[in-house]
């Protein structure tokens, strides 16, 4: 049992190429199927065994999208196994996960963005501050929210995927897919202003961001140092690197309409992904409407 889940994840990782994460999340969640069937081999699972698994799981108050997660993890699998293992049949066939509202993603105004990348510069000489490592996020911000990157895509860039002539990037999304998208004039100038400070710490790598011991820097790292100039900047929200990601996609298809050219700078295999900024872009036509409109509200009794 534990040998044909091996197995599975290791054609995930080396075959359809996911990402670490997506293979340490398919390994949890056929780990609790595991643990939520007992001693039955997964072999011999039946349809009653994954509804019961699944009746459990809402039993322990996981939430439905999670919910969702387990049996997309527990459909993948067997799918595999019935082409690849000798398995006889899918018990997850004809099950359909619980439907959970749709919720629509944070985003930050185009005025916040302003306040996030252009307020803290006037803090950058502070006694405190160190200008090598102030320049170097300027530059990773800028280009997060100039190009919608995603974290991962931002801390893999090596300097010789970064053609600041042509005012582009190329970089490995998800499924090891690549795609070139464009770089603002600002984050040109950011990187521009970063690779001099570059040089003399990173000796023994191409990557474009680096830390002060000259190692590519961690997804972590980039995670706080951005929480510590949203903080410095004055937002009153709690700003992560995909925030920036979500303010690219809501601000370029609010300005453009061009729904398919966000959806191919941002990497998104179907566009069904890409239409919830849709909705974010109608939720502030609705906000600006009911603020405007002379007969939008309702008058007070």
């Amino acid at each position: 049992m534990i040998a044909d889940v091996e197995t599975y994840l290791q054609h995930l990782a080396a075959e359809r190429r996911l990402s670490p994460h997506s293979v340490m999340a398919a390994r949890r969640d056929l780990a609790k199927l595991i643990q939520l069937v007992g001693s039955t081999p997964l072999a011999d699972l039946t349809l009653t065994d994954i509804r019961g698994a699944i009746i459990k799981l809402r039993g322990h108050a996981l939430a439905a999208p999670s919910v969702a997660r387990h049996l997309s993890s527990w459909r993948g699998f067997y799918h595999f196994a019935c082409r690849r293992l000798g398995y006889h049949h899918n018990p997850c066939v004809g099950l359909r996960p619980p439907k959970a509202a749709k919720r629509l993603p944070d985003t930050l105004t185009p005025d916040a963005c302003a306040q996030l990348l252009d307020a803290a510069t006037s803090d950058a000489a502070a006694p405190e501050s160190n200008p090598v490592l102030e320049a170097r996020d300027r530059a990773m911000f800028e280009l997060l929210y100039s190009s919608g990157l995603r974290l991962a895509e931002l801390v893999g860039l090596d300097v010789s995927g970064v053609d600041l002539v042509s005012g582009e990037t190329e970089v490995i999304g998800k499924g090891r897919k690549t795609r070139r998208v464009p770089i603002g004039s600002q984050a040109c100038a950011a990187i521009t202003a970063w690779l001099p400070l570059r040089a003399p710490l990173a000796r023994d790598t191409a990557a474009l961001f680096v830390s002060q011991r000259g190692s590519r820097i961690t997804p972590r790292s980039v995670q706080l140092r951005l929480d510590r100039w949203a903080r410095r900047a004055g937002l009153d929200q709690h700003v992560y690197p995909h925030l920036l990601r979500h303010a690219f996609a809501t601000h370029v298809l609010q300005s453009s309409g061009d729904l398919r050219a966000v959806q191919d700078m941002l990497g998104h295999a179907s566009i069904s992904t890409t239409q919830v900024y849709t909705h974010l872009d109608w939720q502030h036509l609705a906000q600006v409407y009911d603020t405007a409109h002379p007969r939008a509200r309702k008058k007070p009794a």
